[in-house]
């Protein structure tokens, strides 16, 4: 079935889609493949699921970005990697933060032993 994101939240991993026959699913992380993220108007085709907690949509495929539907035209300057990778790039920056973090510690240890 295809359908299109109604929201998405990635920093808590779940939204809804709102299937082709006007049902709305929700989704969770574990649907989408590695390195696919999706946003709000995303197209996406997807498996539709009758779980005990509701409608699911599992193994998610993004189609075209909502970017792209809204402009009428795929966004050449954009790549597909870039999009997908946004989340990995949020990730590198935290670690560098921790490291950073690190390295203040030792230079208080290395003050407090003077």
């Amino acid at each position: 079935m295809e359908g299109t994101v109604k929201w998405f939240n990635r920093r808590k991993g779940y939204g809804f889609i709102l299937g082709e026959n006007g049902q709305e699913y929700f989704v969770h992380f574990t649907a989408l493949g590695k390195g696919t993220f999706i946003r709000e108007n995303d197209k996406v085709s997807f498996e539709p699921a009758e779980t005990e907690r509701g409608k699911q949509a599992q193994q998610v495929v993004l189609l075209q970005k909502g970017s792209e539907i809204a402009s009428g035209n795929a966004e050449e300057d954009e790549s597909e990697e870039e999009y997908q990778s946004e989340e990995e790039t949020e990730d590198e920056e935290s670690e560098d933060e921790e490291e950073n973090d690190d390295d203040s510690d030792d230079e208080d240890e290395e003050e407090d032993e003077e």
